[in-house]
């Protein structure tokens, strides 16, 4: 790693003060076009100039090799090639590691930029505002001081479209009455589904939302309803599942917001996210969450919502 490199990298881990304050810092890139991409800080481990790739026989759609980095054998698969900007004269001269869900795996980019700092409610769906092409690996969109758009991209995706997605065990039935239910929010498409693949094998009933915003604005709509006589929002609402990442309003925010309304107390809270690293675990617990998970473990997920739900 450069100079430079390790300077535009220094202290990552400082920045966890950043979660709650409903900000986010990205590292901007491009991928051999004028377009603007980005990846979440926190998920960024490294950044180097290009190393020798080993190819390997039989790989992946868009992997074009492996390295060691530090004793560790691990994945270098090529942005472009699953947003549709591949070109055959492509220059990848920068390698971005990544570490979430448990996993280590670097992405060749063309040039890394710097780190901007925004806030989570300037950050939008991408509905409308990209290719339809690419809106499946694109979880979210900024836009910049100059009036350029920021690509945020689903890395969660991509890294299914290479390796699969996780296959659902059996799972033990939660038995809970028939007006009860979880509410769960999460922008990822494949993070959705890998819940609501759990719920369904649980017999669990559920609400979603696809962002922190959104999720909010439901749960007031749920806490505000008519209720009958000897009836209450903790009869029916269960557990609140919230993601870390989230467009317009992250999940440490809606979790402080949860806990800090009177109408959710002893609800429990559980933080579902691919930032694995012990410093968003301590984050999580001091907005309050009850527990904390990472995504893509189907049957952890099931075992740590279990508890809560048979309570």
């Amino acid at each position: 790693m450069t100079a430079s490199d390790a300077s535009l990298l220094a202290n990552i881990d400082a920045r966890t003060k950043l979660a709650g304050s409903n900000k986010m810092e990205i590292l901007l890139f491009t991928l051999g076009t004028r377009e603007i991409f980005g990846i979440n800080v926190f998920k960024v481990r490294e950044v180097s100039q290009t190393p020798e790739i080993t190819k390997t026989p039989n790989m992946p759609m868009g992997v074009q090799g492996v390295i060691s980095l530090r004793g560790n054998i691990i994945p270098v698969i090529a942005l472009d090639k699953f947003i549709g900007r591949s070109k055959p004269d492509n220059v990848y001269a920068s390698m971005i590691v990544t570490e979430f869900n448990k996993s280590t795996q670097a992405f060749l980019v063309g040039e890394v930029d710097r780190i901007i700092r925004v806030d989570w409610d300037k950050v939008r769906a991408p509905e409308n505002m990209v290719s339809t092409s690419q809106q499946a690996m694109i979880t979210a969109v900024t836009e910049l001081e100059d009036g350029k758009l920021v690509s945020i991209l689903d890395v969660e995706q991509i890294l299914a479209s290479v390796i699969g997605e996780t296959r659902i065990p059996d799972i033990p039935k939660a038995n809970l009455d028939a007006d009860q239910f979880i509410f769960f929010c999460d922008d990822s498409v494949v993070a959705r589904k890998e819940i609501t693949g759990v719920l369904d094998k649980m017999g669990v009933k559920y609400h979603q939302a696809n962002n922190g915003r959104e999720a909010w604005d439901r749960l007031q709509a749920f806490a505000n309803r008519q209720w009958n006589e000897g009836e209450s929002l903790h009869d029916t609402l269960k557990l609140i599942l919230v993601d870390a990442e989230m467009p317009e309003m992250d999940g440490y925010v809606l979790t402080r917001l949860i806990k800090n309304d009177p109408r959710f107390a002893d609800i429990p809270v559980v933080m579902h996210s691919s930032l694995s690293s012990n410093a968003s675990r301590a984050m999580g617990t001091s907005v309050g969450v009850d527990a904390y998970v990472a995504k893509f473990e189907p049957a952890l997920l099931a075992e740590t919502m279990l508890p809560f739900l048979q309570r």
